[in-house]
């Protein structure tokens, strides 16, 4: 995976990004949990076909809903309380990026530190150091990432039906992104544990 170096903290592939604590072995049981295989990356990169030009208005979905919900926002809110415009568009940019690269992801080390990384980014380790940031909050609090996989998947459906696929396709594209968000936040919450077994 190429990093894009025009997106501000994006650092995918590169020496900045943590290693992740789990090996081989533990990742490929973690891909056997969540029932994630070849056939899901298969199907992930037609859903990346089909999503590539729909990024920014599945991104106004994601961010209409954490609008809406003052105690999210408060997650990218300044000192004050106020949402902060800057970081929320950092964010966003980035969060364009992690849609493509969970459709045209390898699945392999570089991905699964980045993984650690975004993990990361999410705890005091390394929260608003990323975007170099004073926000109101120094961790999202592991509840709200596990409770995001509802809104991140259910809502990519009808995105995934609007290029003419047949149904069985839409289907096998949704239960591989599924299958991938869920695995995502599983090895993000590594970050909230204490020597990284959760």
């Amino acid at each position: 995976m190429t990093t894009l170096t025009t997106i501000p903290g994006y650092t995918y592939g590169t020496e900045a990004v943590a290693k992740s604590p789990l090996t081989d072995e533990d990742f490929d049981r973690l891909k056997q949990a969540t029932m994630f295989s070849e056939e899901d990356v298969k199907a992930l990169r037609l859903a990346g076909e089909v999503l590539d030009d729909q990024v920014e208005d599945l991104l106004d979905v994601w961010y209409g809903f954490i609008g809406n919900l003052p105690f999210l926002v408060h997650e990218f809110s300044d000192l004050k309380g106020n949402p902060d415009p800057d970081y929320l568009a950092a964010v966003r940019r980035r969060f364009g990026q992690w849609v493509r690269d969970t459709t045209k992801a390898d699945y392999d080390r570089a991905w699964l530190d980045y993984q650690h990384e975004i993990g990361l980014r999410h705890t005091p380790a390394k929260k608003n150091r990323t975007d170099g940031v004073q926000s109101a909050s120094d961790q999202v609090p592991l509840r709200y990432l596990i409770a995001s996989v509802a809104p991140i998947t259910e809502t990519v459906r009808p995105f995934l039906a609007k290029k003419g696929h047949a149904p069985e396709q839409v289907e096998a594209m949704y239960r591989a992104w599924t299958r991938a968000v869920i695995l995502q936040v599983a090895l993000w919450s590594l970050a909230y544990t204490e020597g990284g077994d959760a």
